[in-house]
């Protein structure tokens, strides 16, 4: 398959609090959960989000879900009320990260 979106494997749910954003990453197929999991790591996660996130990005998986949650600090610009950002929320955030091209062949 090559580059593909992570949305063609995996849907997504986000949301904020303060400063920090969160998104749930959850597999489409049981079957391609470990491939995300070897995948999707807080390194590559924070790299492909860039000057975005500049603080630390956890991973917590959640197995009987088939999901990961990551949570990434210091990436809403000081929240919504101090950000001049367009968007200070973490909503978009999970489209975002939708959009994320992931190598099938890894």
């Amino acid at each position: 398959m090559g580059l593909i979106y992570l949305n063609t494997l995996a849907h997504g749910r986000s949301g904020d609090k303060g400063d920090t954003s969160n998104v749930c990453v959850f597999s489409r197929d049981p079957g391609d959960y470990e491939f995300l999991k070897r995948v999707l790591t807080p390194e590559r996660v924070k790299e492909y989000f860039g000057d975005m996130v500049r603080g630390e990005v956890i991973r917590y998986d959640v197995d009987s879900l088939c999901g990961m949650n990551f949570v990434m600090k210091q990436a809403l610009g000081g929240g919504a009320t101090h950000s001049l950002r367009l968007d200070s929320l973490g909503k978009s955030m999970g489209s975002a990260f939708m959009r994320m091209k992931v190598d099938t062949e890894w």
